[in-house]
């Protein structure tokens, strides 16, 4: 993604990432990114994460592959703030007020290109609230991989 944006020479912010996700989208499918994502992931050989799953057509997508659990991990807003203001990534340098816009800009759409993290979520295998630390993180986790490896949802 951040190819396409210095390649389409846009300032490198979360406004250009999710113009350009939302325009290759419509060019090809609402599963495009992830489904190259996906492809990556299976020329690698190993088991994969794939983040930042944003559309239901993505989820949809990777639900017709072996092995997927789609895991909603989310925590209270100025939780999210503070630990991306931490990274100090340079798309993540805004207010707290710009990041609570971008939040509700993606939270919902019925356009099938566009962001609908509420959707997805609420597709998701399993919820972790990750607003306790590492520690409550793993403990979760391990409940998971648990109930996955027991064939259980």
């Amino acid at each position: 993604m951040t190819e396409e944006i210095h390649r389409r020479n846009m300032p490198l912010n979360r406004d250009s990432m999710v113009e350009v996700a939302n325009e290759l989208r419509a060019m090809h499918a609402p599963w495009h990114i992830v489904e190259q994502l996906y492809l990556q992931a299976r020329q690698s050989g190993k088991n994969c994460i794939i983040e930042s799953i944003r559309t239901p057509g993505e989820v949809e997508m990777l639900r017709k592959k072996e092995n997927f659990y789609l895991f909603a991990v989310d925590a209270e807003p100025q939780i999210r703030y503070t630990r991306i203001q931490g990274r100090m990534n340079e798309t993540d340098n805004i207010t707290y007020a710009t990041f609570l816009e971008n939040e509700k800009r993606e939270m919902a759409s019925d356009d099938p290109n566009k962001q609908n993290i509420l959707k997805c979520v609420e597709m998701a295998d399993f919820r972790i609230n990750n607003n306790n630390g590492l520690n409550e993180l793993f403990e979760q986790l391990d409940q998971i991989l648990k109930k996955i490896e027991h064939g259980r949802k």
